[in-house]
């Protein structure tokens, strides 16, 4: 049965080809003089959308004031110097124009400038979250993460280790234009699809276990992005790949398939933490290890990987037990990463010091949705069979 839920508010979507002009004219009006522009290492400047962005900001009447260099991963370190500037420049509105690094990253700069307090200290030691926010846009360049769909932000804290999940603001509006995907690599592409796809799992296998409409809505989501990243594959400048990723991108992540769900999220919690030792790519991450974390827990959720693998691979179940039936579709996650290109190991990657994984597990948040409640040391284990 369908946990209870109340379902909150999502930003104002404009989707397709020459969405930001149709967003920026309607919403530019309604805020304050001074809007400040993020963005990342400048890749925005090399294929026009800077020059787009900043055209129609003019054309608005605003003052821009710009917060660059938004890593990946983005840091702690930097969200200070974000609310830095937002309060020395007394900014009115933020534009966040890049991928859910910099998305993610001004959620929380929008936090902290009108917090006087620490907000990491607030949120992890107080548990006290934020309620003020400096108002904010996202215009997506790289689809994956869904960050523009949500108010939460993964932030890395250099000094502590640690990469948490983070309480900041809402975008009011999000602009998903998908032809601004086609300059980001295959690769990029690939890693970020793989993020969505891992959003849908996470939440397909939390509470409760028994099928309903929102993991119904799901299988469709997971299908469509399986579809889409071998379309995307075959012909890297197909818009239609691109539009559907996107739009998958943002179905993972704005709260509709986690409705009467308790998500599990187990796997990015320990790849969150292996990318704040490694600083690791995320969707890589999860890649390699997805699949050994399914083989130590499918048998605690038996049916829904039984169903997983028939509706979402297309197990044909005859003359299978359910046993079977389940590790077949988590052979065929297996067999689509390493076919899509994603590493399967994390010898791939260049993570091979046990006794930092070690540290990785132990610092990994332990999650109640998932199927079975692990524990440091089976995550050690887990980590261990990645190598």
């Amino acid at each position: 049965m369908m946990k209870e839920f109340v379902m909150n508010p999502m930003p104002k979507v404009y989707f397709g080809k020459g969405a930001l002009k149709q967003a920026l004219e309607a919403e530019m009006p309604k805020v304050g003089p001074n809007v400040m522009l993020a963005y990342g290492g400048g890749s925005i400047k090399k294929n026009g959308i800077y020059d787009e962005v900043m055209n129609l900001l003019q054309a608005a009447g605003k003052n821009v004031v710009e917060f660059t260099g938004i890593m990946a991963n983005p840091t702690y370190a930097k969200v200070q110097e974000g609310a830095r500037i937002a309060r020395e420049r007394q900014v009115d509105f933020i534009l966040a124009v890049g991928g859910g690094s910099v998305i993610d990253c001004c959620k929380v700069v929008s936090a902290q400038a009108k917090m006087e307090e620490d907000l990491w200290e607030a949120e992890f030691v107080k548990h006290v979250f934020p309620t003020q926010f400096i108002p904010m846009g996202a215009v997506t360049t790289a689809s994956g993460t869904g960050s523009e769909m949500n108010s939460g932000a993964v932030i890395t804290n250099e000094e502590t280790h640690q990469k948490n999940g983070m309480g900041g603001a809402l975008s009011s509006f999000a602009v998903l234009d998908p032809t601004y995907t086609l300059t980001v690599s295959m690769s990029q592409v690939i890693s970020g699809a793989f993020d969505t796809f891992s959003h849908a799992m996470e939440t397909y296998f939390g509470q409760p276990a028994e099928n309903n409409v929102s993991d119904e809505v799901n299988e469709a989501i997971m299908r469509n992005t399986i579809h889409n990243i071998w379309k995307a594959i075959a012909d890297p400048q197909d818009v239609e790949a691109r539009s559907e990723l996107m739009w998958d991108s943002a179905m993972a992540e704005n709260g509709i398939l986690k409705l009467g769900k308790v998500t599990d999220f187990q796997a990015h919690m320990i790849e969150h933490q292996l990318g704040a030792y490694t600083d690791c790519n995320h969707g890589q991450g999860l890649a390699v290890i997805h699949p050994r974390l399914y083989r130590h827990i499918y048998q605690n959720g038996l049916e829904k990987f039984k169903r997983y693998a028939v509706e979402v691979w297309k197990i044909d179940p005859t003359g299978m037990s359910d046993d079977e039936v389940a590790l077949a579709g988590i052979e065929a996650l297996e067999k689509f990463i390493s076919e899509i290109g994603l590493p399967t190991t994390l010898s791939q990657m260049g993570i091979t010091d046990v006794d930092m994984l070690k540290k990785v597990a132990d610092s990994t948040i332990l999650t109640a949705g998932c199927c079975k409640k692990l524990s440091h040391e089976e995550i050690f284990e887990i980590l261990k069979e990645c190598l």
